[in-house]
């Protein structure tokens, strides 16, 4: 039999604990003899009578049948000690994120399973290669990245240490497929996929608040508002502040102080604070009991303004958008199809969406700029922000404006790039750093941040919807009022903006 076909092979799950049961649940569930084993003694024996619990609970749900649920859990098996380990053909480890401890583990058990035995690490951080040190067989390591819950969450990230074995990386690409997941091959550099590139999702946001543009709450919405499940500070309250700012640290220190991914010190005095989000009850939200989660004031529709000149400015969906409904309220207007900027010219004031630059610095005093994505649902959420030097009648005018055209606007201080646009480009920065590292595909990437984080979109996906020169401009405007390294263009994006791709 070929060793690399884990097809039904016997599996070892080292931790008990809500990884390690997850993992062997699904493993089950897909024919294999599981063996379960943690360090705390009894904590595997707990842990398979949750499982059967579990299992129950889906029979009664009807997501399993009985027949389903009794075999599946007849194949689970605690053991007491490693040594009871001997004829397993793929080890999945989930313990505690310590190099260490992980380290001293596999020589542990490279000393029970035979040389054939698939090692794979579910770390979320740690190097697989780093791991890998000090084995005897470092190539048959494998990163295998699963998302919490496991039963749910779709996507494994397969991790390649520097001696992994491609004939591994593959065996627990398809193994993972084969329990229902969808496997995506990653590099071993710091943060792998999600983590790396979810940094500047949460990153944003925090140097926002720390601006003091914006409430955690307008933010939230804003980001609701184009399809994220959640906003970055709800988020981060049930990831806890604690692990996310551990996790933000670890990636900046790997990548030496790079400063793209430098913690937020509004972040780091929650932690300090005890202020950790759901768990401790507080964090940029009360979770106390009866407690209120601040809310935006409700959308309230207005007429479209009249005025004596209306100019739909600009080309492109957005353009047509505006144009569509002006028509369809009644409103006279023309259009310039040339203007290198889309929005609206009202009585020579200018609506316009960001480019990046703050408002104050357009030519034009009377400047009130909107955000990227504009929602399509009626009362969407809408940052915008007027300039320093715009008139308090056009200010207010202009959120008249945004409400009659279907959105709610938010206004913020006069921040570069906004929260979408700002957040988006990033995260697009971010993955086209990726790729270019080979740490991952395009495809991999958008598979990566859609199931494993639930994206409404990958990164390459707005990468084709909004156009790499867009996104280099508000990137070099951001850069340019920061004057730091933060905001420097990913080189892959620059070269496709050169090449016209």
């Amino acid at each position: 039999m070929n060793p690399l076909n884990l097809s039904h092979a016997p599996v070892l799950v080292v931790g008990a604990g809500i990884m390690g049961a997850g993992i062997a649940q699904v493993a089950a569930l897909a024919g294999h003899p599981v063996k379960l084993f943690d360090a705390r003694d009894g904590a595997a024996a707990e842990a398979k009578e949750k499982l059967a619990s579990t299992f129950i609970t889906l029979v009664d749900k009807g997501k399993l049948t009985p027949e389903a649920a009794s075999a599946a859990m007849g194949r689970v098996v605690s053991i007491d000690t490693l040594d009871d380990a001997a004829g397993v053909r793929l080890v999945v480890e989930a313990v505690v994120e310590k190099l260490d401890v992980k380290r001293s583990l596999f020589k542990q058990l490279e000393a029970v399973v035979a040389p054939g035995c698939v090692l794979a690490t579910n770390t979320s951080s740690i190097s697989v290669t780093a791991i890998a040190n000090g084995l005897r067989h470092p190539e048959r390591l494998v990163g295998m990245h699963f998302f919490n819950p496991v039963p749910v969450m779709k996507l494994v990230e397969v991790v390649s240490g520097l001696q992994t074995a491609p004939a591994v990386a593959q065996a627990i690409f398809d193994v993972s497929k084969a329990w229902g997941k969808t496997p995506v091959h990653a590099r071993s550099t710091p943060g792998f996929i999600v983590n790396r590139i979810a940094r500047p999702y949460y990153a944003e946001t925090l140097a926002l608040l720390q601006e003091q543009a914006a409430t955690p709450a307008v933010l939230d919405a804003c980001l609701r508002a184009v399809g994220f499940r959640m906003g970055p500070c709800e988020l981060m309250d049930l990831i806890g502040h604690d692990t996310n700012f551990s996790v933000t640290q670890s990636v900046y220190e790997a990548n030496f102080s790079d400063k793209r991914f430098v913690p937020s010190l509004v972040q780091r005095e929650l932690v300090d604070g005890g202020l950790l989000g759901r768990k401790s009850g507080q964090g940029f939200f009360s979770y106390a009991e009866g407690a209120a989660k601040p809310a935006l004031p409700a959308w309230v529709p207005a007429p479209l303004p009249t005025c004596r000149t209306l100019v739909v400015m600009g080309a492109g969906p957005l353009a047509d958008r505006l144009a569509h409904s002006l028509h369809e309220g009644g409103r006279p207007f023309t259009r310039n199809t040339g203007a290198e900027w889309v929005g609206l010219s009202v009585d020579g004031a200018h609506l316009r969406q960001t480019d990046g630059r703050p408002a104050t610095l357009m030519n034009n005093p009377d400047t009130v700029v909107f955000d990227w994505l504009p929602g399509t649902e009626p009362g969407a959420a809408l940052a915008c922000a007027p300039s320093l030097r715009a008139t308090e009648a056009w200010q207010q005018q202009a959120q008249v404006w945004l409400r009659a055209l279907g959105w709610n606007p938010v206004v913020l201080a006069d921040a570069p790039g906004l929260v979408v646009a700002r957040t988006v480009a990033m995260l697009v920065n971010e993955a086209a750093d990726a790729v270019q590292q080979g740490v991952c595909t395009a495809d991999g990437a958008d598979a990566a941040m859609k199931l494993g984080v639930n994206y409404p979109a990958g990164p390459f996906d707005w990468l084709g919807k909004l156009g790499a020169p867009a996104i280099v401009q508000l990137l070099d405007a951001l850069d340019a009022h920061y004057r730091g390294e933060r905001y420097r263009v990913s080189p892959w994006l620059r070269m496709r903006v050169m090449a016209h791709l």
